[in-house]
């Protein structure tokens, strides 16, 4: 029974490949190259899109908000009277501008939210590229996993048909029941249904970093090829006092930055309410030049409205002499008609208009009050939101952490295990089929602490990107930086 339990393992077919390990397919994807092509993938550019479209919109709004110029022409072809008048075409040009002035303008109050929008969309764009980073590490880190359980799938592979083997001979020897074979059988059929198991699970994280990147990629089957994700955590993280984590997210987090905008909005808006209600629609103008009622003189005008908060200014200049005919008594006493230059003048206008019922405005005020309640506890509750998020974070970061030390106990004892095996077997006490097991056994550990060593780096990822601290950028290799 000893010679057939020290037997040598037979050769055991290698699990086949997994297909994204093709030896016809590039070379297989590195951290360094994932980093990189993260910031061409389709989540990045639609982020880097978001944010120009929020600086076009800054850009949009100053410019409503600047000096605005106009110019125009117009041809009046007329005859007066129908029945005895001649045509006349009388061309012009004209001019105007308009200057928001006072700081409760719309154009000015535009930019002022277009402002805030942009704010937020920094923000935004910082998080978007965090997450970005943090779900493409969190597939490289599975994919790194599913090639260390296929390495131990094959490992366990070979055991388990040792021990068919081993199994065989001792039945044949009248040693073991059949019942015992077909148990040994049954683990080995189970352990290449594992095998074949992690190579579909190496495919579907090559199919998870595809969908990151937007693009198809090779993984490599070898856990050694993979760099550990841990070296990306930012430096002095793990040594934050959860009070410290919490104020800087609290300053940091995209969600908070909407309430903000969405907050100051809402003020804005109830601002403009109650201006409308309390001041009243004055227009101040004035106008200067060949004053007349048909308005067809050289004239230069401004106006100043209260209400809107911008001055306007108007210059109407006809081509032709504008004329206009006057009837006198000639010297024979009968009435002359004739031609003469529009007079020159001045007019000024104050006009006002006073809504005394069904203006609306007082509902309008309520509304607007109404919604600034509701921004102020959507930011009170994003508040609350973000602080429970970090806290769960850094309590998956507590856990890990205690979990690793446990597994670092485990790969201790499992050496010990390996060591005490192979003394025995040199001693002549145990067998190589105990070696093969420890070695195993021993395997196992070393995966389940690279497995939790990857989930610390992640779950510290995770918090650094709940509290706003991780950058993306910095993560990029310096040659790649813009």
């Amino acid at each position: 029974m000893a010679a057939a339990q020290g037997a040598p393992p037979p050769t055991s077919p290698p699990p086949a490949p997994a297909p994204a390990l093709s030896a016809a397919q590039p070379a297989a994807l590195n951290l360094p190259q994932l980093l990189r092509d993260l910031r061409t993938s389709p989540g990045w550019r639609g982020a880097d899109l978001t944010y120009r479209a929020a600086e076009l919109g800054l850009q949009s709004a100053r410019a409503r908000a600047g000096l605005t110029v106009q110019a125009g022409a117009s041809a009046t072809l007329s005859k007066f009277p129908w029945d005895s008048g001649d045509w006349a075409l009388s061309p012009a040009v004209t001019a105007s501008f308009a200057l928001p002035v006072l700081p409760w303008s719309p154009q000015r109050e535009g930019v002022r939210s277009a402002e805030r929008v942009l704010s937020a969309a920094a923000i935004e764009l910082r998080s978007a590229r965090a997450g970005l980073t943090v779900q493409a590490l969190q597939a490289y880190a599975s994919a790194r996993n599913a090639a260390a359980a296929r390495q131990l799938a094959a490992a366990q592979l070979a055991l388990a048909d040792n021990l068919l083997h081993v199994a065989g001979q001792q039945r044949e020897q009248n040693l073991i029941s059949q019942a015992a074979l077909l148990e040994r059988q049954a683990a080995a059929e189970q352990a290449r249904a594992a095998a074949e198991q992690t190579d579909r699970g190496l495919t579907l994280a090559a199919a998870q970093l595809s969908r990151v990147l937007g693009r198809s990629v090779t993984l490599s089957g070898n856990p050694a090829d993979y760099a550990p994700v841990g070296t990306l955590v930012p430096a002095g993280l793990l040594e934050q006092p959860l009070d410290a984590l919490l104020a800087r997210a609290l300053t940091q987090r995209p969600e908070l930055a909407r309430a903000q905008a969405g907050l100051a909005d809402a003020q804005a808006a109830l601002a403009a309410a109650e201006r409308d209600q309390k001041v009243p629609d004055l227009t101040a103008s004035v106008q200067a030049g060949q004053v007349s009622g048909s308005g067809a003189g050289r004239t230069v005008g401004g106006s100043f409205g209260l209400k809107s908060g911008t001055v306007s200014g108007q210059v109407n200049f006809p081509l032709t002499e504008p004329t206009t005919k006057v009837t006198a008594p000639g010297p024979d006493g009968a009435p002359v008609t004739r031609e003469v230059a529009l007079p020159s003048g001045l007019a000024l206008n104050l006009s006002g208009t006073f809504t005394l019922l069904g203006s609306g405005r007082s509902q309008a005020t309520a509304q607007a009050q109404a919604a600034t309640e509701q921004a102020a506890l959507a930011l009170d509750s994003a508040r609350q939101g973000v602080e429970l998020e970090v806290r769960s974070r850094f309590a998956d970061l507590e856990n890990a952490r205690d979990a690793l030390t446990a597994a670092r106990t485990s790969l201790t004892r499992a050496e010990t295990g390996l060591n005490d095996a192979r003394a025995r077997l040199e001693a002549g006490l145990g067998t190589a089929l105990e070696v093969a097991q420890a070695e195993l056994a021993l395997t196992q550990a070393r995966q389940t602490l690279a497995n939790l060593e990857a989930q610390v780096a992640l779950a510290a990822l995770n918090l650094a990107q709940a509290t706003g601290d991780l950058d993306p950028l910095l993560l990029t290799p310096p040659g790649e930086r813009p």
